[in-house]
């Protein structure tokens, strides 16, 4: 574990999960995960706070959670991730007229080009979220990707700026803020998604992310190693989840119960012949949907959001030959079964299922935290790093404390050699050092238990699941 690096938190406010991520890089480029936790979200829809006091509890309860599975993780300021259908984008062009044409081109140049673009004449009810470079213009010379060090009188820049509406992010900054936390940035979903799913060839090759959430599908197409478009599709797992619940006249936890277990994007693929058995309400008959049905209610949402993708990719001339990376598909939504074969059909490109393993390294949230849905977050602290490592925003010295209970067992001795020191420093009494140990192995005893109870607790629901 590299001990100078800083340890930065993703937060992902969800339709219908939060979760928190704290992370570290290792001393070989890869994140170690430090803490994690989620919680069910009730005040987001279609990726917008709309209750303020629940997203608030659901984000504290996200905290615990983290908390719960790194006692000594202190956590203050968070990269947080936003969409919802109010985002939208624009390609703008900006050029400034440098005094000094002798002198090299810096960074100081490029901050400034960046910083004029927020100046970008939108909507009064919207807000820039983020300015994005995607080719630099030195005199006439163009297509370059790192004008520093040049020289040129002139230097001009395309940019894709992302803006939402103030209202919608104003209910965000406030939902964080009032749970305790800071917000060191807000990043795009699918950018933060792309990040943790996409490698370098990825980006040079062409590729489209899909990220499939509970509220929302996120788009952001990658080529020649330049965003070319971004969108947010106002459709998601929730939609589908409703269309069974009324299709179907089920209640919602069955639709979903339904959904994650026997649903198939490819209504061709699901057997003719199966059923489910679903409990009847107050004495009521048991009901028996036919998974052929569910199949064909999943698939034609499903046909309806990648209509929206291909849509998008010929609004900006992107058809199938050009995008030789395909589609990377990830977010809940995507593990639904066969989903890569409705969108190779539908789309006329291969496509894959992206998981954010790429830049993970192993540990204790493996299994957990190499799901799609994950992705997200996981890109949040990446493009934390990226800031960190390119001194965009400096990060305090003491961002984030942490002493993390399962690091190499060197690095646990060390530790409790310290607070051993410090508590000679303190002169504390023999009893006093006897009470604060014996606390110490109660709370890891407590959090062994709790684990192992959770993991019952999931042994169990997975044979009721499994029964049903």
């Amino acid at each position: 574990m590299n001990q100078e690096a800083p340890i930065i938190v993703g937060l992902d406010i969800g339709t219908t999960k939060i979760a928190a991520i704290a992370g570290r890089k290792n001393e070989y480029g890869k994140l170690e995960i430090l803490g994690f936790g989620k919680a069910t979200s009730f005040g987001v829809q279609h990726g917008m706070v709309l209750n303020i006091d629940q997203t608030i509890k659901a984000i504290r309860q996200a905290l615990e959670n983290c908390y719960a599975s790194s006692p000594h993780l202190e956590i203050n300021e968070v990269y947080v991730g936003i969409a919802g259908h109010h985002i939208k984008s624009l390609q703008t062009r900006g050029d400034i007229v440098r005094n000094d044409v002798e002198a090299e081109i810096s960074q100081k140049d490029i901050d400034q080009l960046i910083n004029d673009q927020y100046k970008t004449v939108i909507p009064a009810s919207d807000q820039i979220i983020d300015v994005i470079p995607q080719q630099y213009i030195v005199d006439s010379l163009q297509n370059i990707t790192y004008p520093i060090g040049m020289s040129g009188v002139k230097v001009g820049a395309n940019f894709h700026i992302i803006t939402g509406d103030k209202n919608a992010i104003r209910n965000i900054n406030r939902s964080v803020e009032k749970s305790g936390l800071k917000i060191r940035d807000l990043v795009l979903q699918p950018l933060a998604s792309a990040a943790a799913v996409m490698c370098d060839m990825d980006f040079e090759a062409g590729v489209a992310i899909v990220d499939i959430g509970g509220g929302t599908t996120d788009l952001a197409v990658f080529y020649e190693g330049i965003l070319k478009h971004t969108a947010v599709i106002p459709y998601g797992g929730e939609n589908i989840t409703n269309d069974i619940k009324n299709g179907l006249g089920v209640l919602k936890t069955q639709a979903e119960q339904m959904k994650v277990q026997f649903g198939y994007a490819l209504a061709d693929e699901a057997k003719s012949n199966a059923y489910i058995t679903i409990p009847g309400l107050r004495g009521q008959s048991p009901k028996e949907i036919s998974v052929k049905n569910l199949a064909h209610i999943i698939q034609a949402r499903m046909s309806e959001i990648l209509d929206f993708v291909v849509y998008h990719l010929k609004q900006i001339g992107m058809d199938n030959k050009m995008l030789n990376g395909g589609i990377i598909l990830t977010g809940g939504g995507s593990q639904l079964k066969h989903l890569i074969q409705l969108t190779e059909y539908t789309t006329g490109a291969s496509a894959r299922i992206g998981f954010p393993n790429e830049h993970l390294a192993s540990g204790l949230f493996d299994e957990e935290l190499t799901k799609p849905m994950y992705a997200t977050c996981v890109g949040l602290i990446l493009k934390g790093y990226n800031d960190y490592e390119n001194d965009r925003k400096t990060l305090e010295e003491n961002y984030i404390k942490i002493n993390t209970s399962y690091l190499a067992k060197e690095q646990a001795a060390q530790s409790v050699a310290q607070q051993e020191e410090e508590w000679v420093e303190e002169t504390p009494s023999t009893q006093e050092i006897q009470d604060r140990k014996a606390k110490e192995r109660n709370a890891s005893l407590k959090n062994f238990l709790d684990k192992m109870k959770t993991k019952i607790i999931d042994m169990f629901t997975e044979e009721e699941d499994a029964k049903l």
